[in-house]
């Protein structure tokens, strides 16, 4: 039996659990991604684009709802065990995406709160409210503390937009190369009808 084969018949969609994650956890999923995506845009080129320089209000906003979607998908990740990846699936690609997930979670967690301690520590703090509907309190930091914030908060956007490039290119290298199930599992869209060739 070849390697091709191999693979296709070990990733086949016959053999692949039908189990998907549940409405709340898709929902979370897309959302906090859509967010996270259009936050990096802004934060990473706001500097060269000077047009984004109007959405930083926003930017700050975002931020914070990532925070409070991210803590809501992470309580419902430890109370609602998430579908099983397939049982064929190789340990190593296995422990290399339970690795992905939880560093995720780490980004999704620690770049809101790193933004949220630059603002508190900065040293001519401008406006920071929830889309103008009311003020987010500032964290009781020193101006060092808002230095590191600031550091750190653009060190992790670069690192969040590694791991969500490298995190779409697993998703579709599953879909279009492997063409099994793991990513209808979150996008029910693509899930493959069972005569597919």
């Amino acid at each position: 039996m070849t390697a091709a084969r191999d693979s296709s018949e070990r990733y086949s969609p016959e053999r692949q659990s039908s189990e998907r994650y549940s409405r709340v956890a898709i929902w979370l999923h897309w959302t906090i991604a859509l967010l996270v995506i259009l936050n990096l845009a802004v934060g990473l080129l706001h500097d060269s684009v000077p047009a984004l320089r109007a959405w930083m209000g926003a930017h700050k906003a975002l931020g914070m709802t990532v925070l409070v979607l991210s803590v809501a998908r992470l309580a419902w990740r430890l109370a609602n065990r998430p579908p099983p990846l397939p049982a064929l699936m190789p340990a190593w690609e296995k422990g290399l995406a339970h690795a992905a997930h939880a560093v995720l979670y780490v980004m999704m967690i620690g770049m809101p709160l790193t933004g949220w301690l630059m603002v508190s520590g900065s040293a001519k703090r401008g406006p920071f409210n929830w889309f103008g509907l009311f003020d987010i309190p500032y964290l009781p930091v020193s101006t060092a503390t808002g230095h590191f914030g600031h550091e750190a908060h653009e060190i992790l956007g670069w690192m969040m937009l590694a791991l969500v490039v490298a995190h779409s290119a697993a998703a579709l290298r599953h879909h279009l190369l492997l063409r099994d199930e793991i990513l209808a599992r979150m996008a029910p869209a693509f899930a493959r009808k069972k005569n597919a060739l």
